[in-house]
């Protein structure tokens, strides 16, 4: 009987944490550039080369080890650790095991308003550009 431990499939483990980031492949393939078609064929693929598994980390906001060593048991595991009744009093004074937010929610809010704020002017430029082009190729076409 053969004992040795089948390889992880870092294709599956990019979909699950793509999946519990709330993630759609179209939003993770805008973000490093490729297609939508190309990300499905990566979560289908065992293996991603280092450098595929590195932007598609930074997009994620997790390390190429978290995926490559990701489990649906950890993820459990990790959301089993929380409890519901840390309060001492009904002045809610917090004792014991206590699980705080690392980042302040805000600062998230901001930072994604920050992000789209930049898109959606790159876009707008890339509008204006192609209308002024526009104008040019008709003014050259069609001159008064």
């Amino acid at each position: 009987m053969n004992t040795t431990a089948k390889p992880k499939h870092i294709g599956r483990n990019i979909s699950r944490i793509r999946e519990l980031r709330g993630m759609k492949q179209e939003a993770l393939a805008i973000a490093i550039g490729v297609s939508q078609q190309y990300v499905s064929s990566i979560e289908g693929s065992e293996n991603v080369d280092e450098e595929k598994l590195n932007a598609i980390a930074e997009v994620l906001g997790v390390s190429a080890e978290a995926i490559k060593n990701y489990s649906d048991e950890g993820v459990i595991n990790y959301f089993n650790t929380f409890t519901e009744n840390d309060f001492s009093n009904i002045q809610g004074a917090i004792v014991g095991n206590v699980n705080t937010c690392t980042f302040n929610p805000l600062d998230k809010l901001i930072e994604a308003y920050e992000e789209n704020k930049k898109l959606y002017e790159r876009l707008l430029q890339a509008d204006k550009d192609k209308i002024e082009y526009l104008e040019n190729f008709i003014k050259e076409k069609y001159p008064l």
